[in-house]
Protein backbone atom coordinates (compact mmCIF):
# COMPACT_ATOMS: atom_id res chain seq x y z
CA UNK A 1 0.00 0.00 0.00
CA UNK A 2 1.33 3.42 -0.89
CA UNK A 3 2.35 5.74 1.93
CA UNK A 4 2.25 9.55 1.71
CA UNK A 5 5.40 10.73 -0.02
CA UNK A 6 6.38 7.18 -0.96
CA UNK A 7 7.12 5.86 -4.42
CA UNK A 8 4.55 3.73 -6.18
CA UNK A 9 5.47 0.78 -8.35
CA UNK A 10 8.75 -0.61 -9.55
CA UNK A 11 10.43 -1.25 -12.83
CA UNK A 12 9.95 -4.91 -13.72
CA UNK A 13 8.98 -6.79 -16.87
CA UNK A 14 5.56 -8.41 -17.01
CA UNK A 15 5.59 -12.17 -16.43
CA UNK A 16 4.84 -14.33 -19.45
CA UNK A 17 1.48 -15.41 -17.98
CA UNK A 18 0.23 -11.84 -17.38
CA UNK A 19 -3.11 -11.27 -19.11
CA UNK A 20 -3.36 -8.23 -21.42
CA UNK A 21 -6.61 -6.25 -21.09
CA UNK A 22 -7.84 -3.18 -22.96
CA UNK A 23 -10.55 -1.99 -20.56
CA UNK A 24 -11.57 -2.04 -16.91
CA UNK A 25 -14.58 -4.22 -17.79
CA UNK A 26 -12.36 -6.77 -19.52
CA UNK A 27 -10.04 -6.80 -16.49
CA UNK A 28 -13.03 -7.37 -14.18
CA UNK A 29 -14.22 -10.29 -16.32
CA UNK A 30 -10.74 -11.89 -16.33
CA UNK A 31 -10.39 -11.55 -12.55
CA UNK A 32 -13.95 -12.76 -11.90
CA UNK A 33 -13.40 -15.83 -14.09
CA UNK A 34 -10.19 -16.67 -12.21
CA UNK A 35 -12.01 -16.43 -8.87
CA UNK A 36 -14.94 -18.52 -10.12
CA UNK A 37 -12.52 -21.23 -11.29
CA UNK A 38 -10.71 -21.22 -7.94
CA UNK A 39 -7.47 -19.89 -9.44
CA UNK A 40 -5.14 -17.21 -8.13
CA UNK A 41 -5.74 -13.73 -9.53
CA UNK A 42 -3.50 -13.25 -12.56
CA UNK A 43 -1.22 -10.30 -13.16
CA UNK A 44 -2.69 -7.94 -15.75
CA UNK A 45 -1.10 -5.87 -18.49
CA UNK A 46 -3.23 -2.72 -18.77
CA UNK A 47 -3.60 -1.38 -22.31
CA UNK A 48 -6.58 0.93 -21.74
CA UNK A 49 -9.41 1.89 -19.42
CA UNK A 50 -9.95 4.29 -16.56
CA UNK A 51 -7.41 2.65 -14.25
CA UNK A 52 -4.84 2.80 -17.06
CA UNK A 53 -5.58 6.52 -17.46
CA UNK A 54 -5.46 7.11 -13.70
CA UNK A 55 -1.99 5.59 -13.54
CA UNK A 56 -0.89 7.98 -16.29
CA UNK A 57 0.27 5.17 -18.51
CA UNK A 58 1.10 5.57 -22.14
CA UNK A 59 0.74 2.65 -24.52
CA UNK A 60 4.15 1.05 -24.78
CA UNK A 61 5.14 -2.05 -26.66
CA UNK A 62 6.84 -3.66 -23.66
CA UNK A 63 5.27 -3.19 -20.20
CA UNK A 64 7.96 -2.31 -17.67
CA UNK A 65 6.20 -0.73 -14.67
CA UNK A 66 4.75 -3.09 -12.05
CA UNK A 67 2.24 -1.66 -9.54
CA UNK A 68 0.11 -3.23 -6.82
CA UNK A 69 -3.56 -2.27 -7.12
CA UNK A 70 -6.46 -2.49 -4.70
CA UNK A 71 -9.68 -4.28 -5.67
CA UNK A 72 -13.17 -3.12 -4.78
CA UNK A 73 -15.86 -5.57 -3.72
CA UNK A 74 -19.62 -5.01 -3.90
CA UNK A 75 -21.57 -7.40 -1.68
CA UNK A 76 -25.35 -7.62 -1.79
CA UNK A 77 -27.70 -10.02 -0.07
CA UNK A 78 -27.09 -12.75 -2.63
CA UNK A 79 -24.02 -11.75 -4.68
CA UNK A 80 -20.45 -10.65 -4.42
CA UNK A 81 -18.84 -8.88 -7.37
CA UNK A 82 -15.45 -7.24 -7.75
CA UNK A 83 -14.47 -4.04 -9.49
CA UNK A 84 -11.14 -2.64 -10.50
CA UNK A 85 -11.78 1.06 -11.22
CA UNK A 86 -15.26 2.04 -10.02
CA UNK A 87 -18.73 1.04 -8.87
CA UNK A 88 -21.53 3.44 -9.77
CA UNK A 89 -24.89 2.60 -8.20
CA UNK A 90 -27.66 4.73 -9.68
CA UNK A 91 -31.02 4.85 -11.33
CA UNK A 92 -31.63 5.92 -14.90
CA UNK A 93 -30.52 9.52 -15.56
CA UNK A 94 -29.07 9.66 -12.02
CA UNK A 95 -32.56 10.24 -10.60
CA UNK A 96 -32.88 9.58 -6.87
CA UNK A 97 -30.11 8.52 -4.49
CA UNK A 98 -26.79 7.25 -5.83
CA UNK A 99 -23.46 5.97 -4.57
CA UNK A 100 -20.12 6.11 -6.37
CA UNK A 101 -17.13 4.09 -5.12
CA UNK A 102 -13.92 5.06 -6.89
CA UNK A 103 -10.65 3.12 -6.92
CA UNK A 104 -9.49 5.13 -9.95
CA UNK A 105 -9.72 8.84 -10.68
CA UNK A 106 -11.63 8.56 -13.95
CA UNK A 107 -15.02 7.12 -14.88
CA UNK A 108 -15.11 7.54 -18.64
CA UNK A 109 -14.70 11.26 -19.38
CA UNK A 110 -15.66 12.22 -15.81
CA UNK A 111 -13.16 12.93 -13.03
CA UNK A 112 -15.38 11.41 -10.31
CA UNK A 113 -12.50 10.54 -7.99
CA UNK A 114 -10.18 13.56 -8.09
CA UNK A 115 -8.33 12.38 -4.96
CA UNK A 116 -8.64 8.64 -5.52
CA UNK A 117 -5.56 6.42 -5.70
CA UNK A 118 -5.69 2.73 -6.71
CA UNK A 119 -3.02 1.71 -4.22
CA UNK A 120 -3.97 3.51 -1.01
CA UNK A 121 -6.18 0.85 0.57
CA UNK A 122 -9.27 3.08 0.39
CA UNK A 123 -12.28 3.70 -1.83
CA UNK A 124 -13.35 7.28 -2.46
CA UNK A 125 -17.13 7.42 -1.95
CA UNK A 126 -19.61 10.02 -3.09
CA UNK A 127 -23.25 9.68 -2.04
CA UNK A 128 -26.18 11.95 -2.60
CA UNK A 129 -29.25 12.94 -4.51
CA UNK A 130 -29.39 15.82 -6.97
CA UNK A 131 -32.32 17.53 -8.64
CA UNK A 132 -32.46 17.70 -12.46
CA UNK A 133 -30.76 21.09 -12.76
CA UNK A 134 -28.05 20.16 -10.24
CA UNK A 135 -27.40 16.85 -12.06
CA UNK A 136 -26.77 18.76 -15.27
CA UNK A 137 -24.42 21.25 -13.60
CA UNK A 138 -22.59 18.51 -11.70
CA UNK A 139 -22.03 16.52 -14.90
CA UNK A 140 -20.44 19.53 -16.60
CA UNK A 141 -18.19 20.20 -13.59
CA UNK A 142 -17.31 16.52 -13.14
CA UNK A 143 -15.31 16.60 -16.38
CA UNK A 144 -12.68 18.62 -14.50
CA UNK A 145 -13.23 17.14 -11.02
CA UNK A 146 -14.69 20.42 -9.70
CA UNK A 147 -18.11 18.98 -8.86
CA UNK A 148 -16.88 18.52 -5.28
CA UNK A 149 -17.47 19.81 -2.69
CA UNK A 150 -21.24 20.07 -3.17
CA UNK A 151 -23.79 20.66 -0.39
CA UNK A 152 -25.98 17.76 -1.55
CA UNK A 153 -23.10 15.27 -1.83
CA UNK A 154 -21.30 13.45 0.97
CA UNK A 155 -17.76 12.27 0.33
CA UNK A 156 -15.51 10.06 2.40
CA UNK A 157 -12.55 7.70 2.04
CA UNK A 158 -13.31 4.24 3.39
CA UNK A 159 -12.13 0.67 3.66
CA UNK A 160 -15.71 -0.53 4.02
CA UNK A 161 -19.12 1.13 3.76
CA UNK A 162 -22.62 -0.27 4.35
CA UNK A 163 -25.29 1.43 2.27
CA UNK A 164 -29.06 1.44 1.86
CA UNK A 165 -30.32 3.57 -1.02
CA UNK A 166 -33.97 2.94 -0.18
CA UNK A 167 -34.95 1.75 -3.64
CA UNK A 168 -33.44 -0.45 -6.34
CA UNK A 169 -30.55 0.94 -8.36
CA UNK A 170 -28.38 -0.54 -11.09
CA UNK A 171 -24.79 -1.30 -10.13
CA UNK A 172 -22.43 -0.35 -12.96
CA UNK A 173 -19.09 -2.03 -12.24
CA UNK A 174 -16.17 -0.87 -14.34
CA UNK A 175 -18.62 0.53 -16.88
CA UNK A 176 -20.92 -2.50 -17.20
CA UNK A 177 -24.41 -2.94 -15.73
CA UNK A 178 -23.96 -6.00 -13.51
CA UNK A 179 -26.81 -6.21 -11.01
CA UNK A 180 -29.68 -4.42 -9.29
CA UNK A 181 -29.62 -3.80 -5.55
CA UNK A 182 -31.01 -1.58 -2.83
CA UNK A 183 -28.49 -2.16 -0.06
CA UNK A 184 -25.17 -3.84 0.53
CA UNK A 185 -21.52 -3.23 1.32
CA UNK A 186 -18.62 -1.86 -0.69
CA UNK A 187 -15.15 -2.63 0.59
CA UNK A 188 -11.57 -2.66 -0.59
CA UNK A 189 -8.92 -5.38 -0.63
CA UNK A 190 -5.57 -3.56 -0.50
CA UNK A 191 -2.85 -4.58 -2.97
CA UNK A 192 -5.00 -7.46 -4.23
CA UNK A 193 -3.53 -7.65 -7.73
CA UNK A 194 -0.50 -6.62 -9.75
CA UNK A 195 -0.78 -4.66 -12.97
CA UNK A 196 1.89 -3.90 -15.52
CA UNK A 197 2.01 -0.78 -17.66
Amino acid sequence: MIEPGGSYGEMAPAPSDAVPVTSDAEARRVLSAALAAGHDLPALVLRGGDLHRTLGAARTAVPTLRVPVDLGILETEDRQELFLAHAVLRRRLWAGPFLIAMNAQWCGPLDLGPRSHPGDGRLDLTEGRLGPRQRLLARVRARSGTHLPHPALTTRRVQEHHFDLGRPVTAHLDGESVLTCTSGVVRVIPDAIVVHL
